[in-house]
């Protein structure tokens, strides 16, 4: 007992009556913040299958295949960490992408009856309120007394900027409700006996966010680090009673996750399709110092002119506190200096904004020549596989909890305080609030995918090649095409991640190997060119044509440059049939490769 009493005294834990349990905030709290995010999503929500989001179409069709992926997994018995249906022949180490399953598997009976648009803009709703909700309730119960100051962190946490940004199709970075009860059960540890019971829960929330985003947990765990060094430097009693059962926990947390995670985590890094990097330098996209006090895009305060000057996209708007949110986080701090695990966890938020920053200096868009520490780590295993500008999201999460803990002190604050305080809390809060993400209409399937026309050239050891191939940025309708009809038949290439050129480069790409044919018609749908074919090209085309299984080849209506894209097929395959409202080249003819 005498070390519990050192341990919150050293953490400064300060007691109060606690809040009662049930208390009508429960109910309003997730309401207000559903309602805010179903606001957030209402453009995509109004046709979750004829739009996409405006501001990342890739993704977008990204997670429309992962959602479609789990329901195959479910309904159809496929192999959850490897995809078939993507990729022909080679198929997607979904394990090595963000694959989603402890959302799309849950989900997989909404996709299955109501399609994979459903799934996506529901995952991303869901995403944002039980953010919000889940750090509401870590900070309601554990945290602090005031339900206002608890709806307030979850409010921030949960559709901060960063949040806001994200949800423009990354389904992974919004859905963060796992993340509060792993923050909670780690620094639980330091009481004496739970090693055992707190370790395994621990373990069994790890496994669970490992399924849904690992780079939010590598962000998580980092900032723990920071945490725990940065508090037992301030408070080395406490640190030293602690270390014991923190540590006994953390081995118990490690056994019960590595036992269930060894066999997809040694798929993720070992099975068919691994790759190792990423296809840009990890301080490539890094956070500008100037968006710490500028608006993201989509907070009423925005303008995205002035936005992209200091973003490198419309979906890593990482910081973008606004002048008054940023001092209002400053004086959090500073209301709450006394406490060492707060000061501690502005420490972590501080490390990880400037680690954010990468090698140099950036000002509103400019290089600075200045260095910063991130150049001496940037090469360091799985820190190479981040995209540096996230680690931003990290200083935006505890901000949040940095305002809750620091409002609920409004009660010791003098009466003028109080009113500054709320005044300010006003005056950060609203030019902040989020706006309805944008969207754009995308074309309607033809009837040669909704009739089911496909069947009749596509059968199970056949794939349906689109033109333009699906590719990052381009090709999206193919994709788009396979997640929306259940990905019931196969399609070559596709937007993923992947090795550059198995077996001997295996360094990340986001394409598949590359080809003759998709080189050509790479160029033909960006540039415009009518290449002319020589027979050798055409028996290249055929080549990669058996190499894909193709069944069919469909040239995917309104496409870019689709007049040069119909020249060069027509005089590699000769003239196209019209059927079900599309141009199409049967393929059955040809042979499927030995051994498939």
């Amino acid at each position: 007992m005498r070390a519990v009493e050192v341990v919150e005294k050293e953490a400064e834990v300060r007691p109060g009556t606690p809040a009662p349990r049930r208390s009508r905030a429960d109910l309003w709290s997730p309401l207000s913040y559903a309602a805010l995010a179903v606001l957030v999503m209402i453009q995509l929500w109004r046709d979750p299958s004829g739009r996409v989001l405006a501001s990342n179409d890739d993704d977008h069709g990204v997670f429309l295949f992962m959602l479609a992926h789990g329901e195959r997994v479910l309904f159809h018995g496929d192999n959850p960490f490897l995809s078939g249906r993507l990729n022909v022949p080679d198929g997607v180490n979904m394990m090595a992408n963000t694959s989603v399953l402890a959302l799309s598997l849950p989900l997989a009976p909404i996709t299955h009856w109501f399609g994979a648009g459903v799934s996506v803009v529901l995952l991303l709703t869901l995403g944002l309120a039980g953010t919000a909700y889940a750090w509401y309730w870590v900070l309601s119960r554990h945290l602090v007394t005031s339900r206002v100051a608890a709806w307030i962190g979850g409010l921030w946490c949960g559709f901060a900027p960063t949040m806001i940004s994200h949800a423009n199709g990354h389904v992974n970075f919004v859905s963060q409700w796992v993340l509060p009860f792993i923050v909670w059960q780690v620094l639980r540890l330091r009481e004496p006996g739970r090693a055992w019971r707190g370790g395994v829960i621990l373990g069994l929330l790890i496994v669970v966010q490992v399924f849904i985003n690992e780079e939010s947990l590598l962000f998580t765990a980092l900032a723990m680090g920071v945490f725990v060094i940065a508090y037992a430097v301030m408070a080395p009693t406490a640190a030293r009673l602690a270390v014991r059962p923190m540590l006994a926990g953390v081995g118990v947390a490690a056994l019960t996750s590595l036992t269930l995670l060894a066999y997809p985590l040694y798929f993720q890094f070992f099975g068919q399709g691994n790759y190792h990097g990423q296809p840009f330098a990890p301080d490539e996209y890094a956070t500008d110092l100037a968006s710490i006090v500028g608006f993201a895009r989509q907070s009423v305060a925005g303008n995205a002119a002035l936005t992209r000057q200091m973003s490198v996209s419309g979906t890593e708007d990482n910081m973008f506190f606004g002048p008054i949110g940023f001092v209002l986080i400053v004086a959090s701090v500073v209301v709450l200096w006394r406490s060492i695990a707060a000061r501690a966890a502005a420490i972590s938020a501080l490390v990880l904004l400037i680690a954010s920053m990468g090698p140099e200096l950036v000002v509103f868009g400019h290089d600075t020549g200045v260095p910063l520490p991130f150049g001496l780590i940037s090469h360091v295993p799985i820190i190479d596989l981040v995209s540096v500008t996230r680690f931003a999201m990290v200083p935006a999460t505890i901000a949040g909890v940095l305002l809750a803990l620091a409002t609920d002190r409004l009660r010791s604050f003098t009466p003028r305080g109080r009113r500054l305080w709320q005044v300010g809390l006003v005056l950060a809060l609203v030019p902040l609030f989020p706006k309805p993400l944008p969207v754009v209409e995308a074309d309607p399937l033809p009837p040669f995918l909704t009739q089911g026309i496909w069947k009749q050239y596509v059968a199970d050891d056949r794939s349906l090649v689109t033109v333009p191939l699906p590719e990052v940025t381009t090709g999206r309708a193919g994709m788009r095409w396979a997640a929306l009809s259940g990905l019931e038949f196969q399609v070559p290439r596709g937007y993923f991640m992947g090795p550059v050129d198995p077996p001997g480069d295996r360094t990340g790409s986001w394409n598949a190997p590359r080809r003759f044919t998709s080189d050509l018609l790479y160029r033909v749908r960006e540039y415009g060119v009518r290449p002319r074919l020589t027979d050798g090209d055409r028996d290249l085309i055929k080549q990669d044509l058996i190499f894909w299984r193709a069944g069919v080849v469909v040239l995917v209506p309104n496409s870019r440059n689709e007049g040069p894209l119909l020249e060069t097929l027509t005089s590699a395959l000769g003239q196209p049939q019209v059927v079900g409202g599309v141009k199409l080249w049967d393929m059955r003819d040809l042979p499927v490769p030995p051994g498939e």
